[in-house]
Parts: C-alpha cells; structure tokens; sequence
C-alpha cells in the first residue's frame, strides 16, 4: 500500500502576487471574482507593493510624507486599483531591473597612431598593465605617474549603451522587494526569492514547523528544489566571472551562493535547519517537476514522510536576456510590432500561449510546495489543498536541435492521463479534468504542444478539454514554471475559475483544438467541480514532464475509504485548529508582514550534539533519532 503525497501548504511570489491562499491565482481571475475578494485581492497587493501599509488595522498611504491620514478599504481599492493592476503580471521591464534603453555595454575600438605623432596620455604608474606592451614608451613624471606614447595600434573597450531588443518581462508586483523582509547581505536575487518563497510556504502550514520536526524521524524529511540558470547576478556568478574583466576582484560569496543547488542549501540552513534528506534537481523548464518526482516517489515509498519542493528563478537581466534572444526564443520588441502590425507594442499582451505569437516572455519566482504522506497529515490535522498522485518523465530519443520538441511529451502525458484514469476513473477525466499547458507562446510550442494534447484526448475519448497557461499571466520563469501551474490549479480547485487565456484575441489557425477548450476568458466550473489537473512542461534538451494532482474533495474522499469514521472526524477536529493559525498568518501577510523565516547561525549543531551507537544517531534539538537498524533489501541475493 503506497502512501499519498498530499499538499498541506503553499506559498511563494511572482508577478501575480503572493501565492499563498490563493492570492496570484486571484489576481490572475481578478474580473471573475466577487466584490469582496477582489478587494481582499487588490488590499493584500496594495501593502505588498508599499503603496498603503496597515497599521492597527488601518491603511495609511505611504506616497504622502508626514502626514497620518488614514484610508478605508474602499478607498484604497478606489484610489490604487488602476496602479496596483498595471503594475503587475507582465509588463515593460522596469528599472530596477536595468534600463531597457540604455543598457550597458563596452564597445571594442582600434586606436591607430599617425606617421608622424604617437598616441600620448599619463597614467597612475600603478594602472599599468603587465607587461608593458612593446609599442608603449614611458616617461616618468614622478613617482606616481608617467607619460605614455603608442606607436602603432591600440585596442580599447568603451563604455557604450544600447537599446535591449526585448523589453518586456513578468516582474515581482512593483515595490515589492525581498531583501526589505530579512537580512539579505550580499544575497543574490533568486536566493532573496527563496528564502521568502519557502517562508511562506511553511506560514500557510497553519502549525510551528518544530511540530513536523517532532513528529517524524529527521532522515524522513527532505527538500527538493533548484534553479536552472544558477544565480547570474552581480551577488553571484554573474559578478564572478565578470569581476576581473571589469577591473575589479572576485569574493568569497560569489562562486558558492552561485550554484543551482542553493535553492534548496538556503532552505535548509536557514529557513527549516534541515538535517535530513536533500537534492537539488535540474530538467531545465520542467526542474520542478523534476524535484516534485522525486519527493513523491521517496513518500510513496516510506522514505520520506514530509518533503519541501520549489524553486527560484531571477534571470531578468540583460545577460540572460541576450542569449535566449539570439536564440530567438523570446518576444521581441521587433517581432511584436510586425505581429499587431503596429508601431506601439501593448507589453501587458506579450505572452499569448496558443495565439498568433513570436516568442516566451522571461521572468522572476519563487514557488514553494509542502507534502505529507496521508497518515502524518490526518495526524496533525494538517489542510490538505490536493495531492501528487504521479509524475512522469521522459526524453526526446535523438534529435538534431536540442531546443526542439520531440517524442517524449507525447509518452508524459498520456501516462499522466492513464494514470488518473486508474484512480478517478474515466468519467473523471473526461468530464472533470483540465491542462495546465507549458503554453510557452512560441509558433513551434502552439503547434506541437496542441497536437500532443488532441492525440491524448482522441485515445482517451475527451471532448472540449479545457486547457490554461499560467505564462500568459506571468510569464516564464524557467525553473519554477510548473510550480506555478500547480498553485494555480490549487486555486481553480477552491475556486472554480480555469484562467482564460486572456492576452489572444483568438486561437492561432494551426493550433490543434477540436477536442479542446482554449477560451479567452475565464471558465467558470465552479467550487469542488474539477478533479484533476493535468501540469505539462516541455523544456529545452528534451526535458519533458506531465503530472497528475488530485482535487482535495478526491483526495477526501479517497482518505475515507483508507481511514474509519472516528479517524476522519479526530482529523477534521484538529484541522480547524490548524486553519485559523493559517488564516491569522495570511491576515497578518496580506497587511505587509510576511514574518519572513530566517535563521542565520541560530541553534547550530556541535559535534558534542551528536551523540550515537550501532542502532541510531540522536541530535540534539530532534525529539526522535535516526535509525541505524537497516534491513538488507537484497535478502534473494545474499
């Protein structure tokens, strides 16, 4: 008997917002929600972006210096609801990032001497480069400084700035900015991210995490997460490999906190002090699935009985943002204008999954999930928001491009849809299911993804398959693309708003959707109607993965049959506790305190802490030990 991998908490930030409760996914359906959620939606934003911040439960804006006047609800939704909604999701790239028009660069020159006179100018004797090149003659003018000639040619770079090709990106909410939440010294972006991702994740848990500690063996707990890109920013490898070419000096933080597997080190040391299990996972736009595999094959298992998965991706910068653009992966300002067959690019339009597009939009998250097996989670009283019943993955055979598609989506998605045939049935999937799309929003992606998922649902028997792509809202972020998916698909759970594709103004000619429902707008299925999404990434290499997540009304209702009555009801009981730690948590957020966790050199394990024997090692601050007693699994063998 397998345990089930189910979610009990959430949490992390992208364009949209925070992710956590739902509140991207409702910026995402803002136009479909009730009048109270939205507002709810456009107060929590409105604090997270400093336009307002709470105080004593009352708003107070921030632009007006010294001056203490206070705001009601409605009047902050009235006087900030047109800035807050332009200045998320996708949008110009903003300066914060770089100048989209004056980016720099150095500009290599070739200086030439005349006949007759040599090139003179004086230098600090100590900018002089070594060795002297042959053509330089020196004359001291002191001891600090001499008069130099070149005969001949020079090279020179030049300080030059020019006009970035793309302009546009899905962005963190406008100032909102991570390193004001804990003390983020010399940390590079993507890892600010994640330290505030998986925060808020183990926030929306609704219980200390000490509890979980003390619940379980610390071997029985792992952390699965990575990004694909590294850090390439100044705080990381970026200003590594740039440090000497730029005249200046490399640091002692830059080339560790540049690896990819930091995503995962800083959730360990940091936020949780985890001494169990951990991997760092890399599948290009499909990691997070990647790492999702892994976690709920180790629960299934019995491995591991609680696993933290996520990612963090910041490559909004111009280096990054260059080479996918010389691939001609990304959408251009060029491209854009030659598509609306306009001299004005709307950018809040850029990203058009399955529409008339020219290329994916770049950009920045962090999403964080948590996984129990079922029998902790009935145990704590833990909320459960859905469950991971499979994860499939497989290549492309050879290929001739490695950023082309290939066979192995095909293989992902129909086990994926298999697989949920075999525990809801085929009722189910037919009637109550629906794709998150990798809905990259290029011309290849829109074709072949499209007919992958009309293949899959002629074998199946579907008919007006919804399907959605979370890019069009915010983007890709690499890494955390298909995270963002599954938050998404956890919202369409509670809510019953499938996000329409809403920046196309129709469905391209060539995508493949007769047996598909590609709407504009969003589709209402209403609360507890949709019992399985359906997550696929296809990444550059070959890296492609489809998953199956089950709705928490299915997963209740599997629970029932795994569980008697009385177990259910001392369950549901102690949930309740659990959710209204929860909702204070997302009070407290939505008015600006995020109650960032953030554990620098507290509580560190000594070797005199460490005390074991030939049956377990015990640490101190872990109420149970790590079993030594291992079976031989290859008993047939021996």
């Amino acid at each position: 008997m397998s345990s089930l991998p189910v979610i009990v908490g959430f949490g992390g930030f992208n364009a949209a917002g925070r992710s956590s409760f739902h509140h991207a996914y409702k910026r995402m359906v803002i136009e479909s929600l009730p009048v109270n959620e939205r507002e709810e939606t456009l107060l929590g934003l409105a604090t997270m972006m400093k336009l307002v911040r709470c105080e004593n439960g009352l708003f107070i804006d921030n632009a007006i210096e010294n001056n203490q006047q206070t705001l009601t609800a409605e009047e902050v939704v009235k006087r900030f609801s047109e800035q807050i909604l332009n200045s998320t999701l996708i949008r110009t790239i903003e300066k914060s990032h770089f100048d989209v028009n004056a980016v720099h660069w150095q500009k290599n020159i070739t200086m030439k001497s005349t006949d007759k006179i040599g090139i003179c100018f004086e230098l600090p004797r100590k900018q002089l480069p070594d060795p002297i090149p042959t053509n330089w003659q020196l004359t001291d003018i002191n001891k600090d400084r001499v008069n130099v000639e070149i005969i001949g040619e020079v090279d020179l770079k030049i300080d030059s700035y020019r006009e970035c090709p793309v302009k546009v990106a899905g962005q963190l909410p406008s100032g909102f900015k991570p390193e004001d939440h804990y003390n983020a010294r010399f940390h590079p972006r993507a890892l600010q991210m994640a330290i505030m991702g998986a925060s808020d994740a183990i926030r929306s848990l609704g219980m200390e995490w000490k509890t979980i500690v003390n619940a379980v063996k610390p071997d029985e707990i792992g952390v699965y997460a990575s990004n694909a890109m590294s850090q390439l920013d100044e705080n990381g490898f970026g200003g590594m490999l740039q440090s000497r070419l730029k005249g200046g000096r490399v640091s002692t933080k830059q080339c560790p906190l540049g690896l990819n597997t930091m995503p995962a080190d800083f959730v360990n040391a940091y936020v949780l002090g985890n001494v169990g299990h951990t991997s760092a996972i890399v599948g290009a736009c499909a990691s997070f699935l990647y790492n999702l595999s892994a976690a709920i094959e180790d629960i299934k298992n019995g491995k591991r009985r609680v696993a933290v998965v996520g990612n963090a991706e910041a490559p909004i910068l111009p280096e990054i943002i260059d080479g996918y653009a010389t691939m001609g992966a990304l959408a251009s300002e060029d491209n854009l204008k030659r598509l609306d067959k306009s001299e004005t690019v709307d950018h809040r339009r850029a990203s058009r999954p399955f529409g008339e597009n020219c290329g994916f939009t770049i950009a920045e998250s962090t999403q964080y999930v948590v996984l129990m097996d079922d029998a902790l989670a009935l145990e704590l009283g833990a909320d459960i928001h859905g469950a991971v019943s499979d994860v499939f993955i497989n290549a492309d055979g050879y290929k001739k491009s490695i950023s082309a598609p290939g066979p192995g989506n095909y293989i992902t998605m129909a086990k994926a849809v298999s697989a949920a045939r075999a525990v809801v049935g085929d009722e189910s999937v037919r009637e109550r299911s629906f794709i998150q799309a990798h809905g990259s929003s290029t011309p290849a992606n829109r074709t072949t993804e499209s007919r992958i998922f009309h293949e899959v649902a002629k074998i199946f028997d579907i008919q007006n398959w919804p399907v959605t792509a979370a890019k069009a809202y915010v983007g890709h972020p690499l890494s955390p693309a298909s995270a963002e998916q599954l938050v998404v698909s956890l919202g369409v759970f509670k809510h019953g708003f499938i996000p329409g594709i809403k920046t196309i103004d129709k469905v391209a000619d060539d995508v493949f959707d007769e047996r598909l429902n590609i709407s504009i707008t969003d589709i209402d299925k209403g609360p507890g109607n949709v019992d399985v999404a359906f997550l696929n990434s296809k990444g550059f290499g070959g890296n492609n993965a489809t998953a199956t997540v089950l709705s928490p009304h299915v997963v209740n209702t599997m629970l029932a049959k795994r569980y008697c009555t009385e177990d259910i009801a001392a369950y549901e009981s102690r949930r309740e506790q659990v959710r209204e730690k929860a909702k204070a948590y997302d009070l407290s957020a939505s008015q600006g305190n995020f109650d960032t966790i953030y554990h620098f050199g507290q509580d560190l394990i000594q070797d005199d802490d460490i005390q074991m024997n030939d049956q377990e090692i015990r640490i101190s601050g872990f109420a149970n030990p790590i079993d030594l007693r291992m079976k031989n699994p290859f008993e047939d063998m021996i």
